[in-house]
């Protein structure tokens, strides 16, 4: 049993079960998504209160560019193979295609961009068909 609530600033001091690696962004990304995609921005919760995971999205680009965008996901190991990322993303409503995959975007793991086109793209000129067969080092992306 778990609940899924929106994202509160109180919740980046509960991170540390989640991921070692949530280091890589501060407070200041944090509060920035909070304050301007609120609603994109939600924690898994345990009832003892203990976060589970968590899932941070934008909205972000201008026409056919305009498109979803799931900055972070991440569930605490000892939550993991339990569907709470696929809860979370539902939650976003997120449907994505593979713009390409991104080497070594982490120490040594690579990363995939993902995109959804939103109802302005139509004709899904945001997201590409071959995304799998794309690939650019982390350093372009930044």
């Amino acid at each position: 049993m778990s609940v899924l609530r929106p994202f509160q600033a109180s919740d980046m001091f509960k991170f540390n079960n989640v991921s070692l690696q949530v280091s890589q962004y501060n407070i200041g990304f944090y509060l920035h998504y909070l304050s301007r995609w609120p609603d994109l921005c939600c924690v898994q919760e345990a009832p003892t209160g203990r976060m589970m995971g968590y899932v941070t999205g934008k909205a972000e680009g201008q026409g056919a560019e305009w498109h979803g965008h799931v900055t972070a996901i991440t569930v605490a190991p000892e939550y993991r193979r339990l569907s709470l990322a696929r809860k979370m993303m539902s939650l976003l409503d997120y449907v994505y295609r593979r713009v390409r995959n991104i080497m070594e975007f982490w120490d040594e793991e690579d990363a995939f961009d993902m995109r959804k086109p939103l109802s302005e793209d139509g004709a899904r000129r945001s997201v590409r068909s071959n995304g799998r067969d794309i690939v650019v080092s982390a350093h372009d992306v930044s």
